[in-house]
């Protein structure tokens, strides 16, 4: 059997080569620094500096966010969560324009910068008082909440580290009213597809009594910053 000659193969192969994408898809981008960031030993003090530097100003030195709903309290959500978040800004698997920036390697540091920063906001304790709803409308929520949240948020929204479901206790209404209309419009491209078609079909209503309702779900004490 005759070898191939060089010029011929590499006109065979050629349609394949052109076939292939030009640059990895975001996920593998994402998979591969979340990974890393999850194996590392993060750095507790290099986290609060580096917190402070970037964070700080918009989720408060404190972590809890606003009461507006602006920005979320990062303050102990679980150090998984928000090393893939940070992966997802970055990977451009989820929309924030505001982050961005702020995220990429150049400003923020590589995979050891997201472990330390995650490990130190997870460290955080959280405040007592989140901005609430109107609180109509609770046990109907109630009920909605068990239906459809609670298998992987949790019987009271303190979420699974493990498979990386976010602690959604104690979170500012605004906040969550806004990523639930985004989760069931489409908007929010990282939202668990799962997520999306089970709040596909709620109107306004029922996703304003459900936020008002996990607003409310306090932490346990440990987890609480003392008056």
């Amino acid at each position: 059997m005759k070898y191939l000659r060089p010029l011929y193969l590499f006109h065979l192969l050629l349609p394949l080569l052109l076939s292939l994408p030009a640059t990895l898809p975001a996920d593998s981008e994402l998979d591969s620094e979340l990974a890393r960031a999850l194996a590392l030993e993060p750095d507790l003090e290099n986290g609060r500096q580096q917190y402070l530097r970037l964070c700080a100003e918009c989720h408060g030195e404190d972590g809890w966010g606003s009461t507006g709903g602006e920005y979320p309290q990062l303050a102990g959500q679980h150090r998984g969560v928000i090393i893939k978040q940070l992966a997802d800004i970055r990977a451009g698997n989820r929309d924030n324009p505001k982050m961005f920036p702020i995220v990429e390697p150049g400003h923020m540091g590589g995979a050891q910068a997201i472990a330390d920063i995650a490990a130190y906001t997870s460290s955080l304790l959280m405040d007592s008082f989140p901005a609430a709803g109107e609180g109509d409308r609770l046990e109907e929520a109630a009920l909605l909440y068990r239906q459809m949240c609670a298998r992987c948020h949790g019987a009271n929204g303190e979420g699974d580290a493990q498979r990386l479901y976010p602690l959604i206790q104690g979170q500012h209404y605004e906040y969550l009213l806004r990523q639930l209309l985004w989760i069931r419009d489409g908007q929010r491209r990282n939202a668990n597809p799962d997520m999306a078609a089970l709040i596909r079909n709620l109107r306004q209503p029922q996703l304003e009594m459900l936020a008002d309702y996990i607003s409310r779900q306090m932490p346990p004490a440990e987890k609480i910053k003392e008056d």
